[in-house]
């Protein structure tokens, strides 16, 4: 049976190393000294078979006692050095690799769509960055270096035990073919759990992270014991499937030994019968054992080590998979400095699935520049949906969306987002300073005066100039340090130091309290003159004095018009106006 290597595993292996490529001038002298430690190595059954020929033959050197201690003192102590140079060597070379293949997969995190992370879990995105990265780690450093060092070591121990002799060598031959086929047996095993424990990585962070996360409802609603059963069961494969690596691996070493063991045995029948005229004196025939020996243990770490080098191969091909996943399209070669805002929605269609079907059928209105369009209706209307086309987190399915009477596929992205400043009903945050929250991003060359103006305008240093440390106060993990009405503000105040001209409010006043609201509303009011906004709102109390309101069902456009326009109509608008006014 002729073993041949994995097309597919000596793909993912070659692209892996290119990424070691570069550190060539590290991993030439590690190499180096591998070589040598491998050829000194090679001097243990000769000092073993000089050693037992002179105590055989009662002739020790008397006049040189020192001779022998002194040379393998000497020697050993190269061979650890050279064993220090090669792990710390390859070890370097190894962590660099995996530094740069984390920054690459970290840059490809946010270049992917929207989509991508829709349809992703973060614990399992999480899982891969850190524990994947790891186990590929394992597989350019030390993996390489033993696979290196110890093919050498076989190889070399293999030519001593020829050197000594021939015949026994050729004799026990046989045992190398069922070596090499327990190593590929055990190598597609051992890839393949190694990916089912990768996946169970990521439920275990995927899971660890949504319990933390909603540790607030996880008390309120009593939910320990179903979560601790969840993440029971999930640690629980997560043990099986470790176990079962394990086991391979144990069962391989014990066989690999076992059959060694059964080529020692043959030598010693066969020198002690004399079946096969094989004479030896007994220096060689120690000497010979001696190599024979010593191929023991590195045949042993080379099936260890390949549990590694498989585990960091399935690894590898996970995080190659994110890698070639396509980013956000951005075809676009029209550059925009600075729109005027004139907002265009013609027939778009658009739908996250298509076994669910479309989101938005046939949307088609139009937001002059400087004027505000409020966008109303029942929660699932695809209000949400229809501003998040326009900064491009979707693209259309049919129709277009114009910015300046050009279709927005047509302008570079960055120079399309650039136009758009965006507050969300879910205010994202990040672990900085309040002052780092709103200068975000591009807006951190913003001087310290505009963002205090911004801070201001948002009523953000009300309640910052009670903290200790100010706009300069931490936040916490997003914004956990302050209140949902405060963490709206900032966001508030972030889109007010943008200064862009289309501005999105997606439920912006939703957290705050009475007091707050009529505050942001009047810094809204002063934000949106000469920009276009467009306004999502359940209370529609709040959009009264837009220039146009769309009311949306089930994705279509049913109504639009000025308030007093659609409450004459006695329509849905008029209908849901009722409904908040009687509530």
């Amino acid at each position: 049976m002729i073993l041949r290597p994995n097309p597919d595993v000596v793909r993912v292996y070659r692209r892996l190393l290119a990424y070691v490529a570069p550190y060539w001038y590290v991993i030439v002298p590690a190499v180096a000294a591998i070589v040598i430690y491998a050829g000194i190595s090679l001097t243990v059954p000769l000092f073993l078979r000089d050693i037992i020929d002179q105590l055989v033959q009662d002739e020790l050197n008397r006049g040189s006692p020192f001779r022998l201690p002194v040379l393998i003192a000497v020697v050993f102590a190269l061979r650890g050095a050279m064993d220090f140079l090669t792990v710390y060597g390859l070890t370097w070379v190894g962590r660099s690799a995996i530094r740069d293949l984390r920054e690459e997969l970290f840059d490809s995190y946010l270049r992917l769509p929207v989509k991508y992370h829709d349809r992703s879990s973060t614990g399992a995105l999480i899982s891969k960055l850190t524990f994947n990265t790891e186990q590929v780690a394992e597989a350019v450093s030390n993996a390489v270096a033993v696979v290196v060092r110890d093919s050498l070591l076989v190889f070399g121990m293999l030519g001593m035990m020829i050197y000594f002799n021939l015949r026994l060598t050729l004799l026990i031959a046989v045992v190398g073919p069922v070596i090499a086929l327990l190593v590929g047996v055990m190598s597609r095993a051992f890839r393949r759990h190694s990916a089912r424990i990768q996946e169970s990585m990521g439920d275990v962070t995927r899971q660890t992270e949504q319990t933390l996360r909603g540790n607030r409802i996880v008390k309120i609603f009593a939910g320990e014991t179903q979560e601790q059963a969840q993440f029971v069961r999930i640690n629980a494969k997560n043990f099986r499937l470790h176990l079962r690596v394990a086991a391979v691996r144990a069962f391989g070493d014990s066989l690999i030994q076992y059959i060694v063991a059964l080529g020692v045995a043959v030598i010693v029948f066969f020198v002690f019968s004399g079946w096969l005229s094989i004479e030896l004196t007994a220096a060689t025939f120690m000497g010979y054992i001696g190599a024979l020996a010593m191929l023991l243990a590195p045949l042993k770490r080379l099936v260890n080590i390949n549990v590694a080098l498989q585990r960091g191969i399935a690894a590898a091909d996970s995080l190659f998979e994110v890698l070639d996943e396509p980013g956000e399209p951005d075809r676009g070669d029209t550059p925009l400095a600075r729109a005027q805002g004139n907002v265009e929605y013609r027939g778009v269609g658009f739908g996250y699935d298509e076994l669910k079907g479309s989101v938005l059928d046939d949307i088609g209105f139009e937001a002059p520049s400087g004027s505000t369009i409020a966008v109303v209706g029942r929660s699932g209307s695809g209000k949400s949906t229809l501003v998040g086309l326009l900064p491009r987190f979707y693209d259309v399915d049919s129709g277009g969306i114009l910015l300046d009477g050009t279709d927005i596929r047509e302008y570079r992205l960055a120079d399309l987002r650039r136009q758009i400043s965006f507050v969300s009903q879910d205010v994202v945050l990040f672990d900085d300073s309040i002052a780092g929250n709103i200068a975000y991003g591009a807006l951190r060359e913003c001087s310290r005066a505009d963002i205090e103006r911004a801070a201001e305008a948002a009523h953000v240093t009300e309640f910052a100039a009670e903290l200790p440390d100010g706009l300069d106060a931490r936040v916490g993990e997003r914004g956990v340090l302050l209140s949902g009405g405060q963490r709206q503000r900032v966001a508030i105040a972030r889109a007010l130091l943008k200064d862009a001209p289309v501005l999105i409010l997606d439920e912006a006043t939703s957290a705050l309290d009475t007091e707050s609201e009529r505050r942001v509303q009047d810094a809204l009011k002063r934000l949106m003159q000469g920009r276009t906004t467009l306004v999502i709102a359940h209370r529609l109390s709040t959009v009264e004095d837009a220039d146009r309101i769309i009311v949306m069902k089930d994705g279509r456009i049913v109504e639009q018009g000025t308030h007093r326009e659609l409450i004459g109509h006695s329509g849905w608008y008029s209908m849901l106006h009722g409904m908040q006014f009687v509530d």
